[in-house]
């Protein structure tokens, strides 16, 4: 009886892996690794055309061609798909940050997009204003906060050059720059966290903790749009502190990033990428040593000269901007679809390379090697490039809503139906090492079969566990399978993201490479399986959060 039991167990292995062509397996790694155009693609997108925030001239012209190399591949219906209003068009084409007493020193300094310009450089007196203590508040915290630092320097910043953030020390760099997932920690990611119950919230007395690792799992727990109307309400908050800056007649602000050390800047954006809000002043993110050098001079009471300038362009009304879509056509289940995705935006200060031009050149990548080897695949596999991820996955969001469906009420379309599966790139250059399954035990035996044929590239790991902040959380919200891929961290965390290192040296080959070929099979395998791809439950309607009512401590 157990050889019989053993014999059937070893025939359904066979023919779980039956599912998975290993020549077509063959001819994919071939090609990526053989014939690679995703540097190339990469650096284009890099190199050439920069960075590409949302709505900018320079996010315009690099999707123009982006349109133009998948139509050289042979792929149909390729265009830009608007949506919007987005907010503003901002472009900065000048700018610097110069300590000019007591002694002189070129500033090691980024500018927040949308931020204004200065009309040429202006000169004035650095006068530290901090404005609490450097960490993220939220709520009442950060409503106090702003009637204090009103009250305090009314009157008393015009003309000056504000030091925003008090000084801080950065901390020492106690773990490496670069780091690849070890087999232990990969085997931690496999199981399953700890059972447990789910944080029960007020909405009238909610409390937000100070620790990051416990904010984090808070904001994990809760609805997305409770979330989102406290992070309004706090981009609201900050909105109102800049506009205090602006009408006190500010030449410009200094702030040090917790991150900024070492010429590393993390410049994103001050909180006016909407129209209806003027452009908060001239602001600058400025590394910690240089920061905390101009901070200890004030509290010697020696004088600090500091010129800034900045020059941008700003449309004065908000403006449409689009994603980059573009398919192949499949055969007898062509009404059928499988999505891959990566978000096109990035911030300015860099040219965006592993946030995430990576994740755009390996998508990119994946249609040209399915079209070059002229794989006949039964559903219709199609790519999709976002606009404002970075801003909150809104060109995502926006086109889900189109096609698919409404998560405020989860009314859905005639397309929810036919979309198998959507598949996301966007944690850096690393490698691909397995999968995060969001919560859907039915794709473990699915993933398990695709995967295996990489294990000897590194894919080793399937997760139950979720993972946030990118473009596959829009598809997850209307109840459609939305994965993201575990990669190797690299110095993505540590150096890269949001980060004036976000450029195309940091990008490693091989790892781009082992992705495409990796999300290739995957997507050939989907678009051929007999069945659609499993599902989870529909979510339930998520209506917005009035942020007015909200009570945040």
């Amino acid at each position: 009886m157990r050889s019989l039991v053993f014999g059937i167990l070893i025939a359904a292995s066979a023919l779980a892996q039956q599912r998975v062509d290993l020549n077509v397996v063959n001819r994919i790694k071939a090609e990526a690794f053989d014939n690679s155009k995703v540097m190339d693609t990469l650096q284009y997108l890099t190199d050439v055309y920069g960075p590409r925030l949302t709505a900018s001239p320079e996010f315009d012209q690099a999707a123009d061609w982006a349109v133009k190399r998948l139509e050289t591949y042979g792929l149909e219906n390729v265009h830009k798909e608007k949506w919007g209003p987005f907010g503003r068009s901002w472009s900065v084409k000048q700018y610097s940050v110069e300590m000019l007493t007591p002694r002189y020193a070129e500033l090691d300094a980024e500018p927040l997009a949308w931020t204004g310009g200065t009309d040429g450089p202006v000169m004035g007196d650095a006068m530290l204003a901090p404005f609490g203590t450097g960490e993220r508040t939220y709520g009442k915290k950060l409503t106090a906060e702003l009637d204090r630092f009103e009250k305090e320097y009314r009157g008393k910043l015009k003309g000056k050059i504000v030091l925003l953030t008090p000084e801080k020390d950065p901390a020492p760099e106690a773990s490496p720059n670069f780091a690849r997932y070890s087999d232990a920690q990969l085997a931690a990611l496999a199981n399953a966290p700890e059972p447990r119950a789910k944080s029960p919230y007020d909405l009238a007395n909610l409390v937000i903790p100070e620790n990051a690792e416990e904010r984090s799992r808070l904001f994990y727990s809760l609805p997305v749009s409770v979330l989102e109307a406290i992070l309004k309400q706090r981009v609201d908050l900050l909105s109102k502190r800049d506009q205090f800056l602006r009408t006190e007649g500010v030449l410009g602000v200094l702030t040090r990033d917790n991150r900024a050390h070492g010429g590393l800047l993390f410049a994103e954006a001050a909180s006016a990428h909407k129209a209806d809000v003027p452009l908060a002043p001239p602001m600058f993110v400025v590394t910690a040593e240089q920061y905390n050098r101009i901070a200890r001079l004030i509290g010697m009471k020696i004088p600090v000269q500091v010129r800034v300038n900045e020059k941008v362009e700003a449309s004065d009304r908000d403006v449409d901007t689009a994603n980059i879509i573009g398919e192949i056509p499949g055969g007898d289940k062509k009404d059928e679809v499988v999505m891959v995705g990566a978000h096109f935006d990035s911030w300015h200060s860099a040219t965006g390379a592993t946030d995430n031009g990576a994740g755009s050149a390996v998508m990119m990548e994946v249609m040209r090697i399915l079209k070059a080897l002229d794989l006949k695949m039964d559903r219709t596999v199609r790519i999709a490039l976002w606009g404002g991820e970075e801003e909150g996955l809104f060109g995502s969001k926006a086109y889900v809503k189109e096609h698919f469906g409404d998560p405020v009420t989860m009314k859905v379309t005639g397309e929810h139906a036919k979309l198998s599966g959507y598949f996301n790139l966007d944690n850096g250059s690393g490698k691909i090492r397995g999968v995060y399954l969001q919560g859907n035990d039915a794709m473990r035996p699915i993933f398990a079969d695709w995967l295996a044929p990489f294990r000897d590239l590194g894919v080793t790991t399937i997760t139950i566990r979720n993972t946030g902040g990118t473009d596959h959380l829009s598809f997850d919200a209307v109840g459609l399978p939305g994965f993201q891929f575990v990669q190797d961290p690299l110095d993505y965390g540590s150096m890269t993201h949001h980060s004036n290192m976000d450029t195309f040296g940091h990008a490693q080959a091989g790892d781009l490479m082992q992705a495409a070929a990796v999300i290739a099979s995957v997507v050939y395998d989907a678009a051929t399986r007999a069945e659609m791809l499993p599902r989870k439950p529909l979510p339930k309607p998520q209506p917005p959060i009035d942020a007015a009512k909200l009570n945040v401590n």
